[in-house]
């Protein structure tokens, strides 16, 4: 990332920041910012990729046991570049007709950033209201996906929804959220 992508980078963050206070209610743009600051360049390249797909990237609180910060892709709805994507390289594999262009999973993966899970999900649901038009996959547990589906979440009729489908199913109106302890 070059000193002005960076630059570019920080500005939208704070400028989110600011308008989005109730997200962060405990913390500073200072503290944020220093955070930033002392951040490596997979962090700050990995917040870069979300605010590229469209994420809209903001602090959501900090780790309990850590102290990092938390972003979360805060979109109003899924990410619109990373959309109509199967849950992962296992299920993109088994498809052997119309596959997507690749998997929620390897996507976040190679962006740095970890898919949101249930916990988090809900998490990021107290301080907004998110994917009330489309869908989020969701980081699966090991037991659901040996059996070959995978969880997603959405909001409607104001509250949280928490579903299963098949892992190589895609929709132009899912993606997913991720998510970067800093």
């Amino acid at each position: 990332m070059t000193k002005d992508q960076k630059e570019e980078l920080v500005e939208k963050l704070e400028k989110r920041f600011s308008e989005n206070a109730g997200r962060h209610p405990n913390l500073t743009w200072h503290d944020v910012f220093a955070t930033l600051e002392r951040a490596d360049d997979a962090a700050l390249n990995a917040l870069h990729a979300m605010e590229d797909s469209q994420g809209e990237p903001d602090v959501i609180g900090t780790d309990a046991d850590t102290g990092k910060l938390i972003f979360c892709d805060c979109a109003p709805e899924s990410p619109t570049g990373r959309r109509s994507l199967c849950y992962d390289q296992e299920a993109l594999d088994s498809r052997k007709q119309n596959k997507p262009v690749d998997s929620a999973v390897e996507v976040a993966r190679s962006m740095g950033i970890e898919l949101l899970d249930e916990e988090a999900y809900k998490r990021l649901q107290e301080v907004g209201k998110f994917d009330t038009k489309t869908s989020s996959w969701l980081r699966t547990p090991e037991e659901f996906r040996k059996l070959g589906g995978a969880l997603f979440g959405d909001y409607r009729f104001g509250r949280v929804f928490i579903y299963h489908n098949g892992a190589e199913s895609y929709y132009a109106a899912r993606g997913f959220r991720g998510m970067l302890h800093i």
